[in-house]
């Protein structure tokens, strides 16, 4: 595994590190490339799974209601950064089986808004040809299309906030902070990770801003 980036981890204090998501050894890999811990919020069906629960629980993860907006993981995740402590999600909400990115849950730019903590969005690539990966579609996983590409990289960007409003007042709202948010993913990624963030992070490129 090679990793570029770790420059941008703040040393200390409350920090959202948010990522695609391929594999579900995602969260251990970002753990050890980062250099500090990271709680991660994690679907609640996990905790129930023997071994895997109890280790989980053990590394400081908690669970969240995917899909609604759960109350208890919000405040869970706000106490964890409140002690300076990093807190890890994946947008997505669930791998993604063609590697592409896909669009995300509005719960980790929520979280983002409503303390203020600064992001750092890390990209994965590599991990969906790790085995005991479950049914996938992309392919390298498939063997439809060679790739060179060989073990797992792991690249951190800068650190970035969302605002709640813009410079003029307007109103940031949950689908646009989460769209901010994931482009910083995807600016990250190979062209053909980025899935349904390519146009985006096409059009914001230096070039098309000039």
């Amino acid at each position: 595994m090679s990793v570029e980036g770790l420059e941008n981890v703040p040393k200390s204090g409350a920090l959202i590190v948010v990522g695609n998501h391929l594999h579900n050894a995602d969260p251990l890999l970002i753990s050890i490339a980062i250099p500090r811990p990271v709680h991660y919020m994690a679907k609640k069906e996990l905790f129930t799974v023997p071994v895997i629960g109890r280790i989980i629980r053990l590394g400081g993860a908690f669970p969240v209601d995917r899909g609604t907006a759960d109350r208890s993981a919000i405040r869970t995740a706000d106490l964890t950064l409140k002690q300076g402590i990093a807190v890890g999600m994946f947008p997505e909400g669930t791998r993604s089986t063609t590697r592409a990115l896909k669009f995300a849950l509005p719960g980790a730019a929520m979280i983002a808004q409503l303390t203020g903590a600064p992001i750092v969005p890390v990209a994965i690539i590599g991990s969906e040809r790790l085995p005991f990966n479950g049914r996938t579609h992309h392919p390298a996983a498939t063997g439809q299309t060679p790739t060179r590409r060989r073990g797992v990289t792991i690249v951190v960007g800068q650190p970035f906030t969302i605002p709640t409003r813009t410079d003029d007042g307007r109103k940031v709202d949950r689908d646009e902070a989460t769209n901010r948010l994931m482009a910083e993913v995807a600016r990250l990624l190979p062209p053909e990770y980025r899935g349904v963030f390519a146009e985006q992070v096409a059009n914001s490129s230096p070039e098309n801003r000039a």
